[in-house]
């Protein structure tokens, strides 16, 4: 209900602003433009922006082969997610790879990480190569870590200048120095202004947990999105703020454009606006209708940051330009519900409520307290709709990668099946004589409720399959049959 009531928030805010547009279109400026600097120092101060030669060029060919042996292997799928109750398939291509048992949930469909090498995992990958791929971006992913947590004490300390200084100081040139190229600051360099606990808090919201890897070819898409407000062109991602992330974590993106067997930059009279050709990141103020909107032209090995609270209080899209492009989308997701290691310890809690007679080896529930049945019932829904008919009704793409999910998915179903037999536990209980009426009546009215839900969402899974099927994987075998 919190997600719907969202959902329409938002699409009432774009109404609204589309209505006050009428058929006029919001300034936006490039790097080409006289004030881009200014704006993005005043309005756009927490975007972080590094040009590829300041990565070590042995990073560079290691992501790299990495992104173009993922697609030799056909690891990168496009998505089936649900928006305002519909299902669309995403333009973009992706798979996530990240911490073993992770998960990352965006619009309604939840992704499961190809878990990069980790001490203490035995992981098998599908081949040396994708072992490689995923050593690649765990190294890129340490090395966007140090990159943001620099940027963040090259902001405290920017900040801390301000409050101290009572005259306007022009930093321009310093501000497009540290933004646009190579600035950094050190922690040596800021510890006048970085307490240890916020040292600590900086590396907490800069320890990225996965990397959501994108893929696509515009020339191969049939129809892409127009930008809707600043008339920017085409969009691979349209207008978004990223969901389910840790608060004020920064997020990093690394830029990987094939460029050179497409379509170059443009040579040709000076543009109005950004050059199709190029890909561009956009990024405007939340909801407003007076600043001006950004669009920074990313080429091969680019990255940029999104610091603190940016991804809250503003809104960025992705600008397709004409040749194939990777991305490797660095974040610290909000994993407090979204790991094996709690998706298990919500069933053992639940299976605390089974037990088997010693000798008839008969199961029974300990208790049928109407807080603790309805406890039981919600996990049961919580792992079949957030992780079983998540996992497979993305059939096997996993196994492109690795295999790795399997053990643990199958544990789940067991889990499951013994939730389900505690369902039909508490519905021969509650006919009994012996049971109280009132304390009957109320258990259940709260277990009907939760079961009218597992119906309801069921029915909704029923028609999601059928969407896989005809519209995204035809040729795909759904695999999990549990009911």
């Amino acid at each position: 209900m919190k997600r719907r009531a969202g959902e329409r928030e938002k699409e009432l805010k774009k109404k609204k602003l589309l209505e006050e547009l009428g058929e006029n279109r919001l300034p936006y400026m490039t790097p080409a433009d006289a004030d881009f600097h200014q704006l993005w120092k005043t309005k756009y101060s927490k975007l972080i922006f590094r040009k590829s030669d300041t990565i070590p060029e042995e990073l560079h060919q290691m992501v790299q082969e990495g992104f173009l042996t993922l697609r030799k292997h056909d690891c990168f799928f496009q998505d089936l997610v649900r928006i305002k109750g519909k299902d669309f398939v995403t333009p973009v291509s992706r798979i996530l790879i990240g911490n073993p048992g992770c998960t990352y949930k965006y619009l309604n469909t939840r992704l499961f990480t190809v878990p990069w090498p980790t001490e203490g995992y035995d992981i098998k990958y599908c081949s040396p190569r994708v072992h490689d791929a995923c050593k690649a971006l765990i190294r890129l992913n340490d090395y966007l870590h140090i990159e943001a947590v620099k940027a963040l004490q090259g902001q405290n300390l920017f900040e801390s200048k301000e409050i101290k200084d009572s005259t306007v100081i022009d930093r321009e040139q310093n501000f497009a120095t540290s933004f646009m190229e190579k600035g950094s600051v050190s922690k040596d360099q800021s510890s006048c202004c970085v307490s240890e606990d916020d040292y600590i808090s900086l590396k907490n919201r800069t320890s990225y947990n996965l990397t959501l890897l994108n893929y696509m070819d515009p020339l191969q898409m049939l129809y892409l999105k127009q930008e809707p407000y600043f008339g920017m062109g085409n969009m691979a991602v349209s207008w978004h703020h990223d969901e389910n992330l840790v608060e004020r974590s920064t997020v990093a993106v690394y830029s990987y454009s094939c460029e050179g067997s497409a379509v170059e930059e443009s040579n040709e009279q000076k543009l109005n606006g950004r050059d199709p050709a190029i890909w561009h990141v956009g990024l405007k103020v939340a909801w407003d209708i007076e600043t001006p909107g950004l669009a920074i032209p990313l080429h091969q090995g680019d990255f940029y940051l999104m610091l603190d609270d940016l991804n809250m209080t503003h809104q960025h899209c992705v600008l397709a330009g004409f040749s194939p492009r990777f991305s490797s989308t660095h974040r610290v997701a909000d994993c407090s519900r979204g790991t094996l290691e709690y998706i298990f310890g919500q069933c053992e809690l639940a299976l605390q409520n089974l037990q088997t007679d010693s000798e008839s080896m008969a199961l029974s529930l300990k208790s049928l307290e109407t807080a603790v049945v309805k406890q039981v019932e919600e996990i049961h829904n919580e792992v079949e709709f957030e992780w079983l008919r998540q996992f497979w009704f993305q059939g096997k793409r996993y196994l492109k990668c690795t295999d790795w999910w399997l053990k643990p998915m199958a544990k789940l179903e067991e889990f499951w099946r013994k939730m389900e037999v505690m369902t039909s536990l508490v519905l021969s209980e509650v006919g009994k004589e012996e049971q109280i009426e009132e304390q009957r009546n109320e258990t259940l009215s709260c277990f009907l409720l939760v079961l009218t839900e597992r119906q309801k969402l069921r029915k909704e899974w029923t028609a999601r399959r059928t969407a896989v099927f005809t519209v995204l994987f035809p040729n795909l075998i759904y695999s999990w049959e549990g009911i």
